[in-house]
């Protein structure tokens, strides 16, 4: 049978678009700085110190990361305003860790529910500028979907473009169901940071540099994600993510594909 009035079929990739793509790539390469670098070789040297807490403080890891993204997403929803820069936020959430870190990791898991907001608030100015509504539940949705994006370690550092393109059911269990997904990496990410301020005083230095680089680290991948997904609202998404893994594969970056 004959489709009545198809879709016209999208506007073929031109020069300006390729170079965001690349642009997009480079973002990407960035997260992985140096300062990120650092900070995961420091969490390393003390993640023996994690492994040797009674098991019931470790397993509050997983519900600590769902509790600050289900926090985040709720309080997120009404925090934008003119403090939105990327800058900004770096800032907060630098000054957020060194509290948390004073403590060591009592304080430093009281302080995740505000350091995960404030990372939100990033997410969450990177995709208005992209084009989004800031507010809506499905950018809301979107923004949780940036923290399952890998973390700093060397085998889980790439954008998960499976999410880029899927679409939202936008119900409360299709927002569990998100969570339920993007927790556990998020969970991985934190052991990182809480590691490195597991040491009273001492943490508090490490609290900030860690949230500082976690921020740089989540707003980079969210220009990424909210990028790919307006550039693909323009030029649609089967090319957009197929030049997107072309200079990926071509510059030898990680990526997780639907396969």
């Amino acid at each position: 049978m004959r489709e009545i009035n198809p879709d016209p079929p999208p506007v073929p990739l031109d020069e300006a678009a390729k170079a965001e793509i690349a642009a997009l790539v480079e973002r990407q390469r960035r997260a992985r700085s140096l300062l990120m670098q650092i900070v995961t070789y420091a969490g390393g040297q003390v993640e023996d110190a994690l492994k040797r807490l009674p098991k019931g403080m470790r397993g509050r890891l997983d519900v600590a990361a769902r509790t600050a993204l289900e926090r985040s997403y709720e309080a997120a929803s009404g925090t934008s305003g003119r403090w939105d820069g990327d800058g900004y936020n770096k800032v907060f959430a630098t000054i957020s860790g060194a509290i948390g870190g004073m403590g060591g990791l009592p304080t430093a898991l009281a302080e995740l529910p505000v350091a995960t907001t404030v990372i939100f608030r990033s997410v969450q100015s990177v995709a208005a500028r992209n084009g989004e509504d800031p507010r809506s539940v499905e950018t809301r949705m979107e923004c949780l979907r940036v923290f399952g994006s890998g973390g700093p370690g060397e085998a889980d550092d790439g954008i998960d473009t499976t999410f880029v393109g899927a679409r939202l059911s936008l119900t409360g269990p299709a927002m569990h169901k998100l969570l339920a997904t993007v927790a556990p990496r998020f969970a991985a990410v934190l052991g990182q940071k809480l590691a490195s301020q597991a040491v009273p005083v001492l943490g508090a230095a490490a609290g900030a540099g860690t949230n500082y680089a976690f921020t740089g680290y989540y707003v980079e991948m969210a220009h990424v994600h909210f990028g790919l997904r307006r550039l693909g609202r323009g030029f649609g998404e089967d090319q957009v993510l197929d030049e997107f893994h072309r200079v990926l594969a071509a510059r030898s970056i990680p990526v997780n594909r639907a396969s």
